[in-house]
């Protein structure tokens, strides 16, 4: 079996999931030089209004993006869309260094937002398509740390050069990712799906995977490749079963991810940070965050295959429940003017890194590994782009209001709501979610076919 292809193929897949990361954590450095005179590339400061715009549209051009691989990938393949995809954020990165009014900064913003959205469905769908039945879960839940690591840069690198400088930096990182994107196979689901069986056991013996061959067509046994890319392929996501219940799965997994406030808490971390009284300077609370993401979505590779997706998922959610009830109860003290808060100053430090560490190993991993593994090769990528959009839109939601909720019902009801949220999820994975360990694509199909 040839692992070390595989690894290499996902490496290089996986400096796309970087640049998304990076986006992702790009504007909380960004939007201080923005407002400074001395390091602003803008004929004029920013206001706040025009800061909330930089943060937020992003998730605009995120939940337009996932939609681009679902109608491409099965007519052009799966290839072709990652390196679409790479393409949009080179262009992101180019106007970065030639920013020279905000209306220029708005459409870095839309346009990364959109790169991000279609390497990341294309991501998933691709390394779950290529990868070993027996490492699957492992390739997947790469995608997630590669992109913690890019924002965890994104805020590193942010505080320490100037503004185009933050663009420089990663352009060379971005067209190392195309160049290698050239070189990658083609998805043997792909070429299944197009019944290009030559095509198919030639990838397949690059990836010593040549046994799979035959489970690999079955997977997409009863796909017309003519219906693949037409609106047959959207009404078969809601008419086969199997489609169906993987939909309801991933939308309803993806959704309570969001629910939980991960957004809002991410944020607003650094404010978290201030009302426990920390001396710890803002931009270092923010890369404490990042680093202890990271730290514990490296946890969850080592043992996503022994322990499996859901029991990870189970341990994840009760103790983001545990922690989010925490920082409820903390603010529900300061509400009432508690003496204790005086002596548990510290709380709220601890619960937010406890929540952080235990949402990466399980929930926030995942159901993004879930969406990679669980549909029909024919709808894998537009079932992909529904789960992931409707996730986006929500956590843009949540993170929108999350001033509103705060202000409105208080700090203790709005942790309380975010923690409801896990101890939901919880019950939704003990009671729908199978488990796909040690299975391949087809067994995974014929599984929730019953």
């Amino acid at each position: 079996m040839n692992l070390r292809a595989q690894i290499l193929i996902v490496a290089c897949v996986n400096i796309g999931q970087f640049i998304d990361g990076y986006s992702v954590g790009w504007s909380a450095p960004i939007i201080p030089k923005l407002q400074d005179p001395d390091q602003t590339p803008l004929p004029k400061l920013i206001t706040d209004l025009e800061a909330s715009w930089i943060g937020s549209l992003l998730y605009v051009g995120a939940i337009v993006g996932p939609y681009i691989p679902s109608y491409l990938s099965n007519i052009i393949g799966r290839k072709p869309c990652l390196f679409l995809g790479g393409l949009l954020n080179l262009t992101a990165l180019i106007l970065i260094v030639v920013t020279r009014n905000v209306a220029t900064v708005y459409a870095i913003r839309i346009i990364s937002g959109i790169g991000m959205g279609m390497v990341t469905v294309s991501n998933l769908v691709y390394v779950g398509e290529i990868a070993s039945t027996h490492i699957r879960g492992i390739l997947l839940t790469s995608t997630s740390i590669v992109g913690i690591t890019g924002t965890l840069a994104a805020y590193t690198v942010g505080s320490m050069v100037s503004y185009a400088g933050t663009g420089y930096i990663v352009l060379i990182i971005n067209i190392i990712h195309i160049i290698g994107i050239y070189f990658i196979p083609e998805s043997p689901v792909f070429y299944a799906i197009k019944g290009k069986q030559m095509e198919a056991k030639k990838t397949l013996r690059l990836l010593g995977r040549l046994d799979d061959l035959d489970n690999v067509f079955d997977s997409v046994k009863g796909t017309n490749p003519g219906e693949a890319n037409s609106w047959k392929a959207w009404v078969k996501i809601f008419t086969v079963k199997a489609n169906r219940r993987s939909l309801f799965i991933t939308l309803s997994l993806c959704t309570l991810q969001q629910t939980s406030g991960v957004a809002a808490v991410l944020f607003f971390a650094t404010t978290i940070f201030q009302i426990a009284g920390s001396t710890i300077r803002p931009d270092l609370a923010t890369i404490i965050i990042g680093a202890t993401r990271l730290l514990a979505s490296c946890v969850a590779p080592f043992v996503v295959e022994r322990a499996g997706r859901r029991i990870l998922l189970l341990v994840s959610t009760a103790f983001c429940a545990v922690s989010l009830s925490t920082l409820g109860t903390y603010f529900y003290l300061s509400r009432i003017e508690s003496t204790v808060i005086a002596e548990v100053g510290w709380l709220p430090l601890v619960a937010l890194i406890m929540y952080f560490f235990f949402y990466e190993i399980g929930f926030g991993t995942m159901p993004s590994a879930l969406v990679g593994e669980m549909f029909r090769g024919n709808a894998r990528s537009t079932g992909s782009a529904v789960s992931m959009t409707t996730a986006w839109l929500i956590g843009f939601g949540v993170a929108t209001g999350f001033g509103t909720m705060v202000k409105v019902l208080g700090g203790d009801v709005t942790f309380g709501i975010f923690s409801a949220s896990c101890i939901v999820a919880f019950w939704f994975t003990y009671q729908f979610v199978p488990e796909t360990k040690g299975k391949n694509l087809n067994e995974i199909q014929e599984m929730l076919s019953r």
